[in-house]
């Protein structure tokens, strides 16, 4: 087999500022108003939608060291019938799905989904929950487009060479 390889080397050398934007996103999405764990399992949803190994292995790779049981991490997948999220998880997990797919019947974010996920985040938290939602869809097209190798560590995740 041979070893992985991004198609890209680190965005950092061309986008310095990137880390910037990147540890902002990070603070507004874990400011304590959503527990991170919420966050997370946001990310690995966002993550098996899109049908990226990185953004899955590395939400997986959180949630874990985070303490959160195999059995939670593995039904994310199938979070509707999973007994281990909840009811504010599972609404957390329906908007992702809703603003990362299509619906050919109206807009994507219903009003009566608003109304559930309201009845349990108030504004910030809906905002926090929007930002976390936000920060995994600017780095999609990174690991889908770039391709960083699954499970290393941040900053060692890319080719060290460029294409030429």
């Amino acid at each position: 087999m041979t070893e992985l390889q991004s198609r890209l080397p680190d965005p950092m050398q061309y986008f310095p500022d990137m880390g910037t934007i990147a540890v902002g996103m990070t603070k507004a999405a874990h400011n304590g108003t959503v527990p991170d764990t919420t966050v997370h399992l946001v990310h690995l949803r966002a993550g098996q939608l899109v049908g990226s190994t990185y953004h899955v292995v590395r939400q997986t790779e959180n949630l874990r060291k985070a303490g959160e049981p195999d059995d939670r991490v593995a039904a994310v997948a199938s979070w509707r019938d999973a007994p281990f999220f909840t009811d504010a998880e599972r609404v957390a997990l329906e908007l992702v799905e809703a603003v990362l797919t299509p619906n050919p019947s109206g807009e994507r974010v219903s009003d009566e989904l608003f109304a559930r996920a309201a009845a349990h985040y108030d504004d910030k938290a809906l905002w926090t929950l929007t930002v976390a939602i936000g920060q995994i869809c600017f780095f999609i097209p990174v690991a889908l487009i770039a391709r960083p190798i699954p499970g290393r560590p941040l900053g060692q995740n890319y080719s060290p060479l460029s294409r030429r």
